[in-house]
């Protein structure tokens, strides 16, 4: 009877051999990687690198970060290190990412003042949040004060306040450096004080251009006092 032929492509040479050596090398090169990021002292913090700061002192920022030396890179929880930074009052945002094989980068933002408001002892500065950023004795050259002075505790968040700041934003630069003062009542409401001793009710922060178009024609009669709340009907008083 004639023998069977086999086929060699049936049996491998080394089949099931070659096939445990390579799910061996797997095995090995996970957990050779696993124990690299987690257990090896080869991808360890190092280093924390800041960047972004302007009056921040950088052992504030390290010191709220909390990331210890030596820490397993990928063991850095950057979204519980950015809110620890973010906690920082003189802080508006930060970023944390990691620099393989040893670093951690923090970039921060830092608040910018934009109003002074009378405070005891001083003034405190606040940028367009309402957030009190800092204190001092006297307001900085430049700097816009916020009148009447409300506490500057409850100004956190205001939309008053950011309206404020927008509308100093919109103003043209010779009408800005004549500011002395500004009240806003209502994100809608808000009035600018000259050195000059003229007032301009500028309203909310719509159609800045149309307004200032309106004000350089008013401001030709010499008059003390603008409303423009409504650039259409803008009128002079005084």
């Amino acid at each position: 009877m004639p023998g069977r032929a086999v086929s060699s492509r049936a049996r491998p040479p080394g089949g099931p051999w070659r096939a445990a050596f390579f799910a061996l090398a797997a095995v090995a090169i996970v957990g050779g990687a696993i124990w690299a990021l987690l257990g090896s002292s080869l991808l360890v913090v190092r280093s924390v690198t800041v960047a972004g700061l302007r009056t921040v002192p950088r052992a504030e920022v390290l010191r709220a970060a909390a990331i210890k030396p030596g820490t397993p890179l990928v063991r850095v929880n950057t979204a519980a290190v950015t809110r620890r930074v973010e906690q920082i009052i003189q802080v508006r945002s930060a970023q944390v990412s990691r620099d393989w094989p040893d670093s951690v980068v923090i970039t921060v933002q830092e608040r910018t003042p934009a109003l002074a408001v009378a405070s005891p002892g001083g003034f405190a500065l606040i940028d367009r949040f309402g957030v009190v950023v800092s204190h001092v004795a006297r307001i900085p050259p430049g700097m816009t004060l916020l009148a009447p002075a409300p506490d500057p505790a409850s100004l956190r968040g205001s939309a008053a306040v950011r309206a404020a700041v927008t509308v100093l934003r919109q103003l043209p630069p010779r009408i800005h450096s004549l500011v002395r003062a500004v009240a806003a009542t209502s994100p809608g409401a808000v009035t600018l004080d000259l050195r000059n001793g003229i007032t301009i009710v500028w309203g909310g922060t719509d159609r800045p251009a149309a307004k200032a178009a309106e004000l350089a024609l008013l401001m030709r009669t010499k008059a003390s006092s603008y409303d423009l709340s409504d650039p259409h009907t803008a009128v002079a008083g005084g």
